[in-house]
C-alpha cells in the first residue's frame, strides 16, 4: 500500500458550534516561581510576555450540552501501518490516529463533541493531539477553521498543510503532516514566522491526549520535573518518585497536576504512554522542542466528574505534551523575522513490559533503545530537512478564516503562494472599507475587533463617530494603554450611549462599585444579551450588591432565568442575602453550568456553605485539589 491522502467526513454526537460576540478584554495572569530548582532562566520567561489583553479575540461561551449527530469534514492519511485523522475546523486537530496491524486506537478518541471551559476563548475539546501557539493557554484558534491544501513530497508522497495567521502574537502558522510508505511514524512538520519588524513573545505545547488505565506508565528521558498541582507553587522535584507515590502512573493519583519534565542537555526528546504489555503512543521531535509534560485529572470526585464532563463515562485520559520551553507558563523571545521549525514523530511504541513496568532506572533506557529502533535519530533530521522541499499547493482541503488576507491586504502580512489564505470575508468587510475609505461603517453590534499598528493608525486619524471611537479603545487598551483606551470610550459615549464602551468603561473602572454602575447601565441598554446579563449580576455581587442581582435576575424572562449562569448567580445572591432555603432550593432542582471553568470551585463552595458537613454531589464537584 502506498502513502494516501482523502478527505471524508466523521459522525460523531455533538453540540453546536461555540459562538460568542464579546471581546476578552482581560489578559492572562502573570506567573512567580520561588519553589525550589526554578533558576534564573525560566524565572525571566515567566515574566516575559504577558499580553495586557485576549484582544482581537472574542469569547466562544455560547454553546450548550445537547448534543445530536453531526458531521464534520475530516482528512485522513493513511499507509501501511497507520491512519491518521485531522478535524481542519477545530484548530486543525488530529482527533485520530489507529495502528493498522492491530486495529489500536493511540490517542483518546472522544466519542463526544462537547466544548468546555478551558481555553482561552473559553470552549474547548478534549481529545487527540491540540497544538498550542501564542500565549499560555489553550490556543484560541482551538474551536476555529484552519486553511488546509494538499501539496506533495518531492517523491510523490501527499502531504496535508494546515496554516494559519494568530492574531493576538501576529504570527504565522504552518504545520505539514505526511505519513510516508512503509513508515511506522505519522511525521508533523511544524514553522512558526514572525513577520513582525519587533520581537515577539512564543508559546508553544504539543497537547497529546491517550487513553488511561491503570496500569498506564507515562515514560520520559528525566529523573527531575517541575511540579504544579494548582494550588502550591511551581517546584523542582525528584521524578517518577514524589511524596511517597510514583506519579508516572496517572491512573493511580488522585490529584490534578502537571510534571513538567526536566529534560537534560543532549537527551533526545521524547515521551511514551505505555500500558501493562508495554505497548502505545511515542512522541519525539528534533531538538529545539524541548519540553515534555504529564498532566493527570486524578481519579478523585473532582477530576473523575472533569472527565466524563469532557468525554462522558468511561473514557478516562490522560496527557502527554510537548513544548517549546520547559514549562507552559513560560514564553520565549522570537527575534524579528525570525522562523522556527521542528518535526515531531508519533507512532506506536513495544517496549519488553517487564522494562516499563520494572524500576524507573530500567523503564527510561529501555523505551529510549526501542524509540532508536523505531525511529533512529538520522530519519527524523532527514524528515527536518525534507519539509523545506515540498511543493505548491495542488488542491484546497478547507477554508480557514479571512483575517490574514485582510492582513495581507492592509499590507500587514507578506503574501505567501505556499500559503494561499484566500480572500477576506464578510467578517472582515468593514474593516476592508476603512481601507478603502478612511472611514470605519457603523455597526451595532460592532464589527469584530482588530488589532495592530496599521489599524491603530486609521482609526486615529478618521475616528469620528461612537462605533469608531469604540474600536479605537479597543486597540489602545490591546497596546497596553489604559487611559488612552478610557479616553476613546468615553468620546464613545459622548456620541451615543452603548453597551460595549460602557462595558469596556466597567473593565477599567477603579472600584467594584464604580464597575457595577457602569455594568448595570450596560445591561440596561441590552437586556437581551446573555452573556451582558451574566457580566452584570457577576459585577454587582463582586461590588457586595446582592438585593441588586436578584432584581435583575427577577426582570428576566423565564428562559433566561433558566440558564446556568443567571441560577449560579442568583444562588450566591440569595447566600449573600442570608435565604439559604432559596439557594437549596435552586441546588436540589438543579445548577448546570455548561461553561464551568477549569479550576472554578463556585457549586462546590456553594453547596457547602449551605450543606455543611455533608459530601459535595459528584454533578457538583469540580474540585482538581481535592484526594
Amino acid at each position: 500500500m502506498t502513502s494516501t491522502l482523502r478527505t471524508d467526513v466523521l459522525r460523531i454526537e455533538g453540540a453546536a458550534d461555540p459562538v460568542g460576540t464579546l471581546p476578552i478584554l482581560h489578559g492572562i495572569s502573570s506567573h512567580t516561581a520561588e519553589g525550589a530548582g526554578i533558576d534564573a532562566e525560566m524565572r525571566r520567561n515567566l515574566a516575559y510576555g504577558v499580553p495586557h489583553s485576549l484582544l482581537p479575540y472574542t469569547r466562544q461561551d455560547r454553546y450548550d450540552r445537547i448534543r445530536t449527530e453531526r458531521e464534520l469534514p475530516v482528512v485522513v492519511l493513511e499507509n501501511e501501518t497507520l491512519t491518521a485523522v485531522f478535524l481542519p475546523g477545530f484548530g486543525g486537530r488530529l482527533w485520530s490516529l489507529t495502528h493498522r496491524p492491530t486495529g489500536r486506537e493511540l490517542l483518546h478518541r472522544n466519542p463526544i463533541l462537547q466544548p468546555a471551559n478551558l481555553a482561552l476563548r473559553d470552549a474547548w475539546l478534549a481529545g487527540g493531539v491540540e497544538w498550542n501557539l501564542g500565549v499560555t493557554g489553550h490556543w484560541p484558534l482551538t474551536c476555529e477553521p484552519l486553511h488546509a491544501v494538499r501539496v506533495g513530497a518531492p517523491d510523490g508522497t501527499p502531504v496535508l498543510r494546515m496554516f494559519a495567521f494568530e492574531r493576538l502574537r501576529r504570527l504565522v502558522l504552518r504545520m505539514d503532516a505526511w505519513l510516508p510508505a512503509g513508515s511506522p511514524v505519522l511525521y508533523v512538520h511544524v514553522r512558526l514566522h514572525n513577520p513582525s519588524p519587533e520581537e515577539t513573545p512564543v508559546y508553544w505545547w504539543s497537547n497529546i491526549a491517550v487513553p488511561q488505565s491503570a496500569d498506564v506508565r507515562v515514560v520520559g528521558p528525566a529523573e527531575h520535573a517541575f511540579h504544579c498541582d494548582y494550588v502550591s507553587d511551581l517546584k523542582r522535584v525528584e521524578f517518577p518518585h514524589f511524596d511517597g507515590a510514583d506519579r508516572s502512573y496517572p491512573g493511580r493519583v488522585a490529584r490534578a497536576a502537571d510534571y513538567f519534565l526536566d529534560v537534560p542537555a543532549g537527551e533526545r526528546r521524547w515521551i511514551a504512554a505505555l500500558d501493562g504489555t508495554g505497548a502505545g503512543l511515542v512522541q519525539t521531535s528534533t531538538d529545539l522542542l524541548r519540553g515534555r509534560k504529564l498532566f493527570c485529572w486524578g481519579t478523585a470526585t473532582g477530576g473523575t466528574h472533569w472527565q466524563e464532563w469532557l468525554s462522558g463515562p468511561g473514557s478516562a485520559y490522560l496527557e502527554i505534551q510537548a513544548g517549546l520551553a520547559r514549562t507552559q507558563l513560560e514564553h520565549l523571545p522570537m527575534p524579528a523575522g525570525a522562523a522556527w521549525s521542528w518535526t515531531e514523530a508519533y507512532g506506536m511504541l513495544q517496549v519488553d513490559p517487564q522494562a516499563v513496568h520494572g524500576t524507573w532506572d530500567e523503564a527510561r533506557p529501555a523505551v529510549a533503545d526501542a524509540l532508536a529502533r523505531l525511529l533512529p535519530p538520522a530519519d527524523l533530521d532527514r524528515a527536518l530537512a525534507l519539509a523545506s522541499e515540498f511543493g505548491e499547493p495542488e488542491k484546497s482541503l478547507a477554508e480557514g478564516s479571512g483575517w490574514a488576507a485582510l492582513e495581507i491586504e492592509a499590507g500587514s502580512l507578506p503574501a505567501s503562494p505556499l500559503l494561499p489564505f484566500g480572500a477576506p470575508g464578510a467578517e472582515q468587510e468593514p474593516w476592508r472599507r476603512l481601507l478603502a475609505t478612511g472611514t470605519l461603517p457603523i455597526s451595532d453590534p460592532p464589527a469584530a475587533p482588530v488589532t495592530g499598528r496599521r489599524w491603530r493608525e486609521l482609526l486615529e486619524a478618521g475616528a469620528r463617530d461612537w462605533h469608531a471611537l469604540y474600536h479605537l479603545g479597543l486597540i489602545r487598551l490591546a497596546d497596553g494603554e489604559e487611559e488612552a483606551a478610557r479616553e476613546a470610550w468615553r468620546r464613545s459615549l459622548g456620541e451615543r450611549p452603548s453597551p460595549w464602551a460602557l462595558r469596556g468603561l466597567a473593565f477599567l473602572a477603579s472600584s467594584p462599585q464604580e464597575a457595577a454602575d457602569l455594568m448595570a447601565e450596560a445591561h440596561r441598554l441590552r437586556p437581551d444579551l446573555r452573556e451582558l446579563t451574566v457580566e452584570v449580576l457577576d459585577s454587582l455581587l463582586r461590588a457586595g450588591r446582592p438585593a441588586e442581582a436578584l432584581a435583575v435576575i427577577e426582570a428576566l424572562p423565564e428562559p433566561a432565568r433558566g440558564h446556568g449562569r443567571v441560577r449560579l448567580a442568583e444562588a450566591n445572591a440569595a447566600h449573600a442575602r442570608g435565604d439559604d432555603d432559596r439557594v437549596r432550593r435552586l441546588l436540589a432542582e438543579g445548577i448546570r453550568v455548561d461553561n464551568m471553568r477549569e479550576g472554578e470551585v463556585s457549586l462546590d463552595t456553594l453547596w457547602l456553605a449551605v450543606h455543611p458537613g455533608q459530601p459535595v454531589p459528584p454533578a457538583y464537584d469540580f474540585r482538581m485539589s481535592e484526594g
